[in-house]
């Protein structure tokens, strides 16, 4: 296995309803603070080996966050997206953050632009990569896989315990088999994915952050699905953040069409079509992603700081 960039720090945080909330950071304490939500599945260590290296040379405070049921965050079901903001307004406050750019991928953006509608005066711009679109109501778009959540979610929240431990079991049990699943599961995915995962260090991330990830729990993926089959408890015309959208034209998991759907209905939205990427083509944009939301960086800056 290929030797990662560990993250700074890793801990979670406790909220106010007894709680914890699981989350790493990568780059300087002292850079500009980047919340980032990972996909379903995922954890605080899918963050792609190119990306922990950009946080220090450029200065980007990388705070990864676990939703409720994986690796240091406790199981608890949202009645909708929208409340995982009050989770991630008490984070920011304790760890001294006023101001953030946000990025989700996948499962993440649902959570990313609620927290966009929720605490417009603190998030100054969001990045969606490939990012699920509502399943339900007015703005939601037709086909891709999330539109059967509405039907799935029910049943996922009748089982949902027995299956996640079933789920955790399963990872552990395949671990030495760990290259062979990825490959299988490579051909269920566009050409452009496997460009993804042919990277040695990006393969080996995914595994770390599965396998670490799920040490303890694995729920967060149901809990995602049952969420994506309700509303999101805000409408997406509301979000006055600017937004930008990363979908590659070859995703058969999120169709590129409803990401341009959303950035339609956002009132300060770009939507960016990347040729000849899947469904995880958006994690090789890093520097896409921080020039959008930070500023394009200098060519010849000096790194701001080492990893310790």
């Amino acid at each position: 296995m290929v030797r990662l960039s560990p993250p700074r720090f890793e801990g979670s945080l406790r909220l106010e309803d007894g709680r914890h909330l699981g989350y790493a950071e990568f780059g300087p304490v002292s850079g500009r603070p980047l919340l980032w939500f990972h996909g379903t599945p995922g954890a605080c260590r899918q963050i792609a080996p190119a990306t922990r290296e950009a946080c220090w040379r450029r200065g980007i405070r990388l705070i990864s966050v676990e939703r409720p049921g994986i690796g240091a965050s406790t199981p608890h079901a949202y009645g909708a997206v929208v409340e995982f903001a009050h989770d991630i307004e008490q984070l920011t406050r304790a760890l001294g953050v006023e101001s953030f750019a946000i990025v989700g991928l996948s499962g993440g953006g649902p959570y990313t632009l609620a927290c966009a509608h929720e605490m417009p005066d603190r998030v100054h711009g969001v990045v969606v990569l490939g990012g699920v679109a509502p399943s339900v109501g007015s703005e939601a778009p037709v086909g891709g896989a999330v539109s059967i959540t509405p039907t799935m979610g029910p049943l996922v929240a009748w089982i949902r315990r027995p299956l996640g431990a079933g789920m955790r079991g399963l990872v552990f049990a395949l671990r030495p088999l760990a290259d062979e699943v990825t490959d299988l599961f490579l051909q269920l995915l566009p050409p452009g994915d496997a460009l993804v995962f042919a990277d040695p260090a990006t393969r080996s991330m995914f595994h770390e952050d599965l396998l670490h990830g799920s040490r303890s729990r694995m729920e967060a993926l149901l809990f995602d699905v049952m969420l994506f089959g309700r509303p999101w408890g805000f409408a997406l015309r509301d979000v006055r953040t600017q937004a930008h959208f990363f979908y590659g034209d070859a995703d058969n998991v999120v169709p590129a069409a409803h990401g341009e759907h959303m950035a339609q209905i956002l009132p300060d939205a770009h939507f960016r079509l990347r040729p000849g990427e899947g469904h995880l083509g958006g994690l090789g944009a890093t520097d896409e992603i921080l020039d959008v939301l930070f500023g394009r960086e200098e060519e010849g800056s000096l790194p701001v700081g080492l990893p310790r």
